[in-house]
């Protein structure tokens, strides 16, 4: 079988899975359709908006499907009558046994995680949180129980000290797109000889969860120490963000702040005790306070204001003794 007989159906939505999609319609192989989320409403005036996999598949004559659900049997037999020997999923939503279970050759997923690390929806944010030094990219085929299926390939993927997940995710993205290109020649050369995940886990070893992230997942607590915040501000940033309010002396809420960045934690100073939360500012630094030390707040967001550097934000806002994150 040549690149150009088998047909390959790609499932995704967002930007990670366009560079992996563009890898294969430039490499010439034959992406028989592509099958994203649909339109959704978006911005003030609520206009539908495409998917990045869709901008791109549309832009480059690629058929599209978008199911609501993907149990929908007109949908399965739509599916079915492409006649695809290949499934691949990239950051897409989890697919029914009906289909995953349909191409001759299987259905594999490019995960951003080294698995068994990291089973679940947000692998790069957790990877960064919990000050991981390594990650990776894994191409395994699908299984029922979601991100526990055989390995295919691995490949890691350092984490610098002062990387955030936007660094990771791009890095990933594009190591990722050409791990998944080698999988699909592996698999039309018939080299590829799958691992299962528990051959992967040392005695006692658990597999890592990566949950979806949430908003209260977001929210700063200043008792937690400052390395452990330096590390969750970082695996949040660009997006969603960390976030804190600040409040006044009698603790009424001022304004929410989201931070982006920060410097690495800063010891106290001999005999300084101030409460988590204080915050200590001149006209162009603002430090606040951690469990055990400062973090240096070197990039915010203002609730209703556009992202900035710290010195732009205290041009305009006044940090007094008594103000404090909460």
């Amino acid at each position: 079988m040549t690149k150009e007989d088998l047909k390959i159906v790609f499932f995704g939505t967002p930007d990670f899975a366009v560079e992996s999609l563009g890898r294969l319609v430039d490499g010439g192989y034959n992406v028989a359709a592509v099958v994203t989320m649909p339109d959704k409403p978006a911005g003030r005036g609520r206009q539908l908006q495409q998917s990045d996999v869709k901008r791109y598949a549309v832009e480059h004559g690629l058929p599209v499907l978008q199911p609501v659900s993907l149990k929908d049997e007109a949908f399965i037999e739509e599916l079915r009558s492409l006649g695809a020997q290949l499934f691949i999923v990239i950051a897409f939503r989890m697919l029914p046994e009906a289909v995953w279970q349909m191409p001759s050759l299987g259905t594999f997923n490019l995960h951003a995680s080294l698995l068994p690390r990291y089973r679940g929806a947000a692998p790069i944010n957790w990877a960064v949180i919990n000050g991981d030094t390594e990650t990776g990219v894994t191409t395994f085929f699908l299984k029922h129980e979601i991100d526990t299926g055989d390995i295919i390939q691995q490949r890691s993927c350092p984490i610098g000290r002062h990387d955030n997940v936007e660094d990771i995710h791009d890095r990933l993205m594009v190591m990722g797109a050409g791990m998944v290109i080698e999988t699909v020649d592996a698999i039309i050369d018939g080299t590829v000889k799958p691992i299962p995940q528990d051959q992967m886990l040392t005695a006692g070893q658990r597999p890592t969860p990566a949950p979806k992230i949430f908003k209260d997942t977001c929210r700063i607590d200043w008792h937690r120490p400052a390395e452990e915040l330096y590390n969750h501000i970082r695996g949040l940033s660009p997006y969603p963000a960390a976030w804190t309010t600040l409040t006044d002396e009698s603790g009424k809420e001022i304004t929410t702040l989201k931070i982006y960045q920060t410097s690495e934690p800063i010891a106290f100073a001999t005999g300084e005790n101030p409460a988590p939360g204080a915050m200590r500012a001149d006209r162009k630094t603002l430090c606040v306070a951690c469990g055990d030390s400062w973090l240096q707040v070197l990039s915010l967001q203002q609730s209703g204001k556009k992202r900035m550097d710290t010195d732009a934000f205290l041009r305009g806002f006044t940090i007094t003794p008594s103000t404090s994150c909460r």
